[in-house]
């Protein structure tokens, strides 16, 4: 692995997919009257439970931090794949998609309930949720993988 790449990869597509998804979940939660704030306290409240909407500012930051700290770890997940499995950054865009799919279900069938959080499904809300992560999470990611990949030139 070549370090000063996977910094890069890593950092702008954890950058990247972090700023788009937020942006879509406080325009979704926005439009149901949501505030940025409360959405990022839900964030921490994985963490914290029920005392993280107690918490003001503080808790907010600290979701915003939780909440980039999951991106960063989905790009490295991702650009530690593409090492060996090239074909990830050489048709980025539907493996970046599929990839926003795959972390869709991890965060939704898996963390969200290990955190204690129960999700409310609906069809409108899982198509809204499966889209905001293949094309603000996955995509980005996968995109800004094959930029820093040699891979994707051979």
């Amino acid at each position: 692995m070549e370090e000063p790449k996977a910094i890069l990869a890593i950092a702008w597509g954890g950058f990247a997919a972090g700023a788009l998804d937020i942006t879509a979940a406080f325009v979704t939660w926005g439009l149901k009257g949501m505030s940025p704030g409360r959405i990022l306290q839900s964030i921490a409240s994985g963490l914290l439970g029920a005392n993280a909407y107690k918490g003001g500012f503080s808790t907010a930051v600290l979701g915003a931090a939780l909440h980039f700290l999951i991106a960063f770890t989905a790009a490295a997940v991702f650009y530690a794949a593409s090492r060996k499995l090239t074909f990830l950054v050489q048709r980025a865009v539907i493996w970046g998609l599929l990839y926003g799919v795959t972390v869709y279900v991890f965060m939704y069938f898996l963390v969200l309930p290990l955190a204690g959080i129960k999700s409310r499904f609906t069809l409108t809300a899982v198509a809204i949720a499966v889209m905001t992560h293949m094309l603000c999470v996955g995509l980005p990611i996968s995109l800004v993988v094959r930029r820093y990949s040699t891979a994707a030139m051979e």
